[in-house]
């Protein structure tokens, strides 16, 4: 039997055998044991046999053989034999493989290209019809020999345009659009295509615009936004296309559909850029008198902002090349109409078309200096006459805020342009209005009454602006805008509006990029000279100057200075024992300007820590026994001191670190200080006790480090650590204190380098009374946060999570400890800043979801079995749970959740209605369909919510108003409409609430379910 035999019985019941067959023939060629002449000649009488599936099972056969032999083993002459074979039973199937081989190998010539394209040219005019499979390989051949024999099919010329245009209309497959769309933009950028643009633009155009979705789970990927970039290369490919291009474009510019708008507005802008000028300029008036309604009547923002970006495309390729200001140039043309419309608008600037004005006047002098220079001479003195004879402010900030735009302009070319400071007209268009303008505006910002808020903003941001173009002000006027800056911040307003203060301190802060010298010089001096050396009396105005500061020191140099001198008022505010909030807020200021500074580089670390950490450190611990300044003991000074260390500390080496750790809670006193560490001592004074909050901040930024702290050795081992700050945590008596220890003991446990934590961690949890080795527990030691902390601190590690979460949950039944169990889930998985993954906490991916999702079951089969004065316990846990999860791991236990969550409305707990109502909101918005079965109970209590001011507190009622407002259009109509007229009648209490945000939320809330449809009478 010959192979062709072996193939054609194995080929449909036995493909690994037919291939072996193949490859059986591809070794006989490779060691010559039999000729390429005897494989075709054994095809004879299959290849011609009657039967159309053994003839494509034949070529087939040839094909898979030429596309296993080496590139190298086939002659010109071979190679011409086979194409030519291959091209006269092209329709045969099978075919397209063989060639697509042959076309790659460096044998195969021009002939034989021009061969294979007239071969499909002639044999698959009914490409349409034919499967996809099939119809995806042959473009897949037209694609390679585009790729590989470009010049050879070019040679064709209108044979090869015509044919291929033909072959591949009707396509509607994405994969073969994508080829189409690929070997198309190469005829149409390469090839002489005049004699047939019409041809090839209808031939691509008839694709546009593009609608198609990709199913889910496409395994092909791709997107409608590839197909849409690929068309739009293909239309803005030629400049031939312009004449059929432009107009056809413009006529779909009318349609309703958004998207489509949106499509058009960006070919048009892709064509803009790449068509000739003259093809441009032919239609750039055209253009104009079509895009202007898009922008001066804007509906869709984005559409504008699309309009305004064709608009910007056809100035910059009017300008291409361009170094004439005479107005007989295209780009003057062009422009000529346009200023002319804006002029007109601005003539009622208090309009709505005098913003979309500016917006289009600073789009065109944006894309090229000569057209800003065009712009300013046709735009700008009517703009000053105008603004001369305005009547109102509000006329003149409207024609103030166009001026802005165009400097808005100036600034954004002087910043691409990277050219030399301009010298002439030309180059600075603005030149001969600078000194009006800078009078001008500062005459607004300094003069206008404080109420004018916005015009003044408009002033300073035109002032700004001035600044911002390269030598356009000299410096000294640059420090009269900064002076007049200092000013406004310096300057308490007296209508209490910080907005103009707030755009002066951003405007102080680009300046300080451009020139940080005028900054040092004026600014810093200004600002440090208001900073009081210790304030007088109650008042506070030393914030707005540190804020200030604070917000000005980017640039190192200024950075530098400023921390010098705010340690030296520090120090002389402890050294007084000035006023707590001063110092509080001189060392937030500090933490401030570091936290913007990558500390692990900063040459002055060293300083630093020997400044900051170990000198105010040590100063605290002084404190707290009376040896020292008692602003430093003060607890919120500690907390800020705190996190300030450590930020320091997080950056020192591992030496460094482990030196800190080890006075942790000696805080680098000598032997024989008056101050007693707290650990391991039964009775020490509030103050005393207050340092464990520094002691926590030092262990969290230290990391690993804190290992030095303790031994497996000795008495000082992690358990025995742990059960000491078990023992602090379960007598203390102040929150804060309390709140301190528990998170240094959660830390502790979370970082420990033993496999499953601390070893005695789990025992601690489940008696911490017992672990404490307290004998004689007073009735209100609490030990509910000991057992969340160290629970929190090995779930996030995912330790013994099966054991701990039972061992929590089951504590929501305990009819002592149950109500406090409930309230600990809401910190049992929150973000904290100390057990942070900043500070070496443990922390797994997918802790969070592994709680969540053996939580919210548990918690729905306990509350079913629950006593009754159990089940709030069980409604607050998860509500605690829910608060802090994103919706798509809500949404994986909808179920379950939802009748636990209309449950929870009806809890008095204000902290649990408000998380819950946030949960269903989410809920609402994501799957609608879950709670149409609910309806009737979920309006009921939201109602409920958002009424009686004293029962609900504000954010309860507002949340309840925009939930109800978002089931219209979500929720069905059908299911909604039987509750239309209850909700409208609910909702009349809530108009008259006394919180403005809640009234407006129920305005709206009323109008979403009043605008429904009202059934048919029929139904």
């Amino acid at each position: 039997m010959s192979s062709i035999q072996q193939y054609l019985v194995k080929l449909d019941e036995d493909k690994a055998g037919a291939e072996q067959v193949v490859k059986e023939t591809v070794q006989s060629l490779e060691t010559r044991r039999i000729s390429l002449l005897e494989v075709v000649q054994s095809l004879g009488e299959y290849i011609n046999d009657k039967d159309s599936s053994i003839r494509s099972k034949t070529i087939t056969y040839l094909s898979h053989v030429i596309n296993q032999l080496p590139d190298t083993a086939l002659s010109r002459q071979q190679i011409q034999v086979l194409c030519q074979f291959l091209c006269d039973r092209i329709e045969d199937g099978g075919a397209i493989a063989g060639l697509k081989k042959l076309q790659s190998l460096g044998r195969f010539n021009k002939d034989m290209a021009i061969m294979t394209l007239r071969a499909l040219l002639e044999h698959f005019q009914d490409l349409m019809i034919r499967p996809h499979s099939q119809r995806l390989q042959i473009l897949e051949l037209l694609h390679d020999l585009m790729l590989n024999h470009r010049a050879a099919l070019e040679s064709l010329g209108s044979e090869a345009i015509v044919g291929i245009t033909d072959l591949v209309s009707g396509e509607k497959d994405p994969r073969s659009l994508m080829i189409i769309f690929s070997f198309l933009h190469v005829i149409i950028v390469e090839w002489d295509i005049a004699a047939q643009a019409e041809t090839l633009f209808d031939s691509v155009f008839c694709y546009f615009p593009i609608t198609f979705r990709p199913p889910p789970d496409d395994p092909y990927r791709i997107t409608a936004q590839d197909l849409k970039s690929r068309l739009r290369r293909c239309i803005s490919a030629s400049s031939h296309f312009a004449p059929f291009a432009f107009p056809q474009l413009l006529e779909k510019l009318d349609s309703t559909s958004p998207n489509v708008k949106k499509d058009v507005l960006q070919t048009l802008a892709a064509c803009a850029s790449s068509y000739s000028v003259t093809a441009v300029s032919n239609y750039s008036i055209i253009l104009w008198d079509s895009l202007k309604y898009e922008i001066l009547n804007v509906q869709e923002e984005d559409l504008a902002v699309e309009a305004l970006v064709v608009l910007q495309a056809i100035a910059t390729r009017l300008s291409n090349g361009l170094t004439s200001t005479s107005q007989t140039t295209k780009l003057a043309r062009y422009l000529k109409p346009i200023t002319s419309e804006c002029n007109k608008q601005l003539q009622e600037p208090q309009h709505k078309q005098a913003k979309p004005t500016g917006q289009i006047l600073c789009s065109l002098a944006t894309s090229s200096s000569i057209a800003l220079l065009l712009i300013v001479k046709a735009a700008v003195p009517p703009l000053l006459t105008l603004y001369q004879d305005a009547d109102s402010v509000a006329s003149q900030k409207a024609l103030l805020e166009v001026l802005v735009q165009i400097y808005n302009a100036a600034v954004a070319l002087d910043q691409t342009s990277g050219m030399s400071a301009p010298s002439t007209d030309f180059e600075q268009p603005l030149a001969p209005f600078k000194h009006r303008l800078f009078e001008l505006f500062s005459q607004i910002l300094m003069s206008t009454a404080s109420e004018e808020v916005s015009f003044r903003i408009v002033a300073l941001n035109g002032l700004l602006r001035l600044c911002q173009i390269r030598n356009y002000l000299q410096n000294s006027e640059i420090g009269l805008v900064v002076q007049y800056l200092d000013e406004i911040v310096l300057t308490a307003d007296p209508n209490g509006r910080e907005d103009v203060r707030n755009a002066a301190i951003e405007a102080l802060v680009v300046i300080s990029k451009l020139k940080p010298n005028l900054i040092m010089d004026i600014t810093f001096s200004a600002f440090m000279a208001k900073l009081p050396d210790l304030p007088s009396g109650d008042s506070q105005d030393y914030v707005i100057t540190l804020e200030g500061l604070a917000r000005l020191s980017i640039e190192r140099s200024i950075s530098d200075t400023l921390i010098r001198r705010l340690l030296n008022k520090l120090e002389n505010v402890i050294q007084t024992d000035g006023p707590a909030n001063y110092g509080q807020a001189l060392l937030s200021t500090i933490d401030y300007v570091l936290s913007r500074r990558d500390l692990s580089t900063d040459s002055n670390l060293s300083s630093y820590h020997g400044k900051l950490v170990v000198a105010l450190v040590n100063r605290a611990a002084l404190a707290s026994v009376g040896s020292g300044p008692q602003m430093l003991i003060e607890p919120m000074t500690l907390e800020i001191l705190g996190r300030l260390v450590a930020r320091i500390i997080r950056a020192l080496d591992e030496h460094k670190r482990k030196s800190v750790a080890l006075n942790a809670y000696t805080f680098f006193l000598q032997d024989g200080s008056p101050f007693t560490p707290v650990l391991y001592t039964n009775v020490l004074p509030e103050k005393q006790r207050l340092t464990m909050i520094l002691s926590t901040w030092i262990l969290a930024s230290v990391g690993s480090a804190a290992s030095a702290l303790y031994t497996t050795d000795d008495e000082n081992d992690l358990d025995s650590l742990l059960n000491e700050l078990t023992r602090l945590a379960l007598m203390e008596t102040v929150p804060l204190i309390r709140h301190y220890i528990l998170k240094q003991l959660a830390l502790l446990t979370n970082r420990s380098s033993a496999p499953e934590g601390p070893s005695d961690a789990f025992k601690v949890m489940q008696d911490p009374i017992k672990a404490a080795q307290i004998v004689d527990p007073t009735p209100s030691m609490n030990p509910t946060p000991v057992v969340f902390w160290i629970a929190k601190a090995l779930l996030l590690r995912l330790e013994r999570t099966d054991e701990v979460l039972d061992h929590v949950l089951g504590q929501l039944s305990d009819k002592v400890h149950g109500a406090a169990s409930a309230r600990g889930f809401r910190a049992l998985l929150a973000p904290d800043e100390i057990l942070s993954k900043e500070n070496g906490a443990i922390i797994r991916l997918l802790a969070r979801q592994k709680v969540f999702n053996i939580c919210v079951p548990r918690i729905a089969t306990d509350f079913r079995t629950a006593e009754a004065s159990a089940k709030p316990n069980y409604l607050v846990a998860l509500s605690g749970i829910l608060k802090d999860f994103q919706t798509e791991v809500m949404m994986s236990q909808i179920d379950t959740l939802l009748p636990l969550l209309l449950q929870s409305l009806d809890l008095s707990d204000q902290e649990v209605k408000a998380a819950t109502i946030d949960s269903l909101l989410v809920i609402s918005q994501e799957s609608p369909a879950a709670v149409e079965g609910h309806v009737q109970s979920l309006t009921r209590r939201l109602l409920q919510s958002a009424a009686d001011p004293s029962k609900n507190v504000a954010k309860v009622r507002y949340n309840a108003m925009r939930c109800l407002q978002i089931f219209p259009g979500r929720v069905k109509e059908t299911v909604l409409l039987p509750f239309r007229n209850g909700v409208i009648r609910g909702i009349l209490s809530a108009l008259d609430d006394p919180k403005r945000h809640v009234r407006k939320a129920a305005v709206e809330c009323r109008a979403a379910w009043s605008n429904m449809d009202e059934p048919d009478a029929e139904e």
